[in-house]
């Protein structure tokens, strides 16, 4: 009986993951998503950022995070250069495609279900990552975005905030921005040897500026499994008189801890405000 039910538990997974890829592939064609690409950046450059490509990620294998490197190579020369036009929607899927072993992709790490995995196409999360933050800083409207339900590995040359992140799982579960301006933003995505770096252009300067900030970072315990919460929250300046115009909470993150609860200070500071 038992053994019935573990056969019967992937097939109605993969069962609804098609069903949720159908769904979605429908949906899309009613929207207006941004396809066209330059190789030639758009002239003012609302924010830059980086991530290192290789960090200590518990016991995982390294070849797998050489293996994402490959994986991010192939998705950014599909969406690096890519025009968001007055009206229309990134698609984070929508550039990128399948993951496949065809079109070159590899095995590398994966957040699934509530685990650490490997699958074909892994680490790809590192690039959605970067974009979210990237778009933070501007007006570009968020249309979807999805984060993961569990902290896997302890901070490792962290930077960002933690939950600042982007979950990605072909198709349905995309990251999206809509621009509802005047004018065109641009992503421009590259490798080096030791970082993922990305800009995030525009027409025109930009009169405000978007600062992000941590708050209420904490680590506990609830019903004997370790939690971390935190919020993060955005100001909008107006670059001219340095005044801020709006703030705004854009995430409360409450997850699952994989790991073991340090007990010194967590790397970001409980208490206060951290500007990114």
């Amino acid at each position: 009986m038992l053994k019935k039910i573990l056969v019967k538990i992937p097939f109605a997974y993969t069962l609804r993951v098609h069903q949720l890829r159908w769904s979605r592939s429908l949906h899309n064609q009613f929207s207006t998503f941004a396809t066209q690409r330059s190789e030639s950046p758009l002239p003012q450059v609302m924010k830059r950022h980086q991530s290192l490509l290789r960090r200590k990620l518990g016991s995982s294998d390294p070849r797998l995070q050489e293996n994402k490197i490959t994986n991010l190579g192939i998705a950014i020369s599909r969406m690096n250069g890519v025009i968001i036009q007055p009206g229309e929607t990134f698609s984070y899927w929508k550039l990128v495609g399948k993951p496949s072993k065809r079109k070159g992709y590899i095995e590398g790490l994966q957040l699934s279900r509530g685990e650490v995995r490997t699958g074909i196409g892994g680490g790809l999360c590192q690039l959605a990552n970067l974009l979210y933050w990237l778009a933070l800083h501007s007006p570009l409207e968020v249309a979807e975005r999805h984060h993961h339900s569990f902290d896997p590995f302890p901070d490792d040359h962290r930077v960002l905030p933690f939950g600042s992140g982007a979950s990605v799982f072909y198709n349905y579960v995309d990251l999206r921005f809509h621009n509802s301006t005047s004018q065109p933003f641009q992503f421009n995505l590259w490798l080096t040897d030791e970082h993922l770096k990305g800009t995030l252009n525009c027409g025109e300067e930009w009169p405000y500026a978007y600062h992000m900030e941590e708050r209420n970072h904490q680590f506990h315990v609830k019903d004997g499994k370790n939690y971390r919460e935190n919020e993060i929250w955005r100001r909008v300046v107006d670059k001219k008189t340095g005044l801020t115009i709006m703030e705004e909470l854009l995430v409360h993150n409450y997850s699952e801890v994989k790991y073991e609860i340090p007990s010194a200070k967590p790397s970001v500071p409980a208490q206060g405000p951290v500007t990114m």
